[in-house]
């Protein structure tokens, strides 16, 4: 797993869950600034539900300082989570 800046994006790849996620934000928090624009999930070989608390965890990062994340290329298993979970209109999708 990692996570990489492409453009406006932060990419991440390989398995997101929660054997990874620790590790995962602590990039996250490294790159992110105001340039940032959205997280991108193509490269995500596998979600579980700390899939889904690091995106809210990243949104609310984003937030703080004023900035808007969107989220990209999200793979079906983490929206059904993000549904069965209710948090649909936390990260905007």
């Amino acid at each position: 797993m990692s996570v990489t800046r492409v453009g406006d994006a932060l990419r991440l790849d390989g398995a997101v869950t929660m054997e990874t996620v620790p590790a995962l934000l602590a990039g996250l928090r490294s790159l992110c600034d105001a340039n940032v624009r959205a997280m991108d999930f193509a490269g995500a070989t596998e979600v579980d539900s700390a899939a889904v608390a690091l995106a809210l965890e990243v949104r609310r990062l984003m937030s703080s300082v004023g900035c808007r994340l969107d989220f990209r290329n999200l793979p079906d298993a983490l929206r059904k989570l993000i549904a069965l979970y209710g948090v649909e209109e936390h990260l905007d999708v």
